[in-house]
């Protein structure tokens, strides 16, 4: 039970997957991997040969049997799997009738003898028509039939299956796509926040050696006061701008 749980949750996701990608293709919000001319020309031939195909089909039935029951009735009787019964052909009913006509009327009598002749013609003229339709049916309606249910039913699931298989690389590039930009936007943001205490420091050095400069301007007017002050101040005030210079480029 487990199991059929968790390959429906898969089936889901990757409907939804193939139906976000295909929306987005749709809305042109997404890139969609073209298949190659000549199979996209063969893919056109086998539409238009589907559509004809199934048109003469279909006029071929109306051509052989022209009464809609007797098409509904064969129709019904093919998906069921059994075998037609056999029907006269109206030119077969025709001559049946005029020759038990003739045989009311009497062979000897003009009437009769001309029906009987008439009716044996008429009989096997509906013989022909009837092994006809049979050969037809055979030789011209059976391959056709072959071909739209058989061979275009294989030709459509492969084509269900390789655009079910697009779907999945186009959308596993998109979110390949999704994740290297994230991954570089990631990369970008610590370079950038490293660089604010850098720009700190080195803005905190320069107004320290300012402010010796300045007060050394100050103190040149007396120059024991000011040898000091080089000893004592301006010299530790100098290592400590040094160190944080060094410490920045390390």
């Amino acid at each position: 039970m487990d199991f059929n749980v968790r390959k429906l949750a898969t089936d889901a996701g990757i409907f939804f997957s193939r139906a976000v990608q295909f929306t987005e293709e749709k809305l042109g919000q997404a890139e969609k991997t073209e298949l190659d001319t000549h199979f996209e020309n063969l893919l056109s031939r086998a539409d238009c040969t589907k559509n004809w195909t199934e048109k003469i089909y279909r006029q071929t039935e109306v051509l052989l049997q022209p009464n809609p029951g007797a098409r509904i009735e064969e129709f019904l009787y093919e998906k069921l799997d059994r075998k037609v019964p056999p029907r006269p052909t109206n030119g077969e009913i025709l001559g049946q009738f005029m020759l038990e006509a003739a045989k009311e009327f009497g062979p000897g009598t003009p009437y009769g003898s001309t029906l009987i002749k008439v009716g044996d013609c008429q009989r096997r003229l509906g013989g022909a028509e009837r092994e006809f339709l049979q050969t037809s049916s055979i030789s011209f309606l059976t391959p056709l039939h072959n071909f739209l249910e058989g061979d275009w039913r294989t030709i459509s699931r492969e084509r269900r299956l390789l655009e079910n298989r697009r779907l999945d690389l186009d959308a596993c590039k998109a979110r390949l796509k999704k994740a290297k930009a994230a991954e570089t936007k990631a990369a970008a943001v610590p370079d950038f926040q490293e660089t604010r205490p850098r720009n700190y420091v080195l803005s905190a050095s320069a107004s320290a050696t300012q402010s010796v400069i300045h007060y050394s301007d100050m103190l040149l007017s007396n120059r024991s006061v000011f040898l000091r002050s080089v000893r004592d101040v301006i010299l530790p005030m100098i290592k400590i701008s040094m160190w944080k210079l060094i410490s920045i480029t390390e």
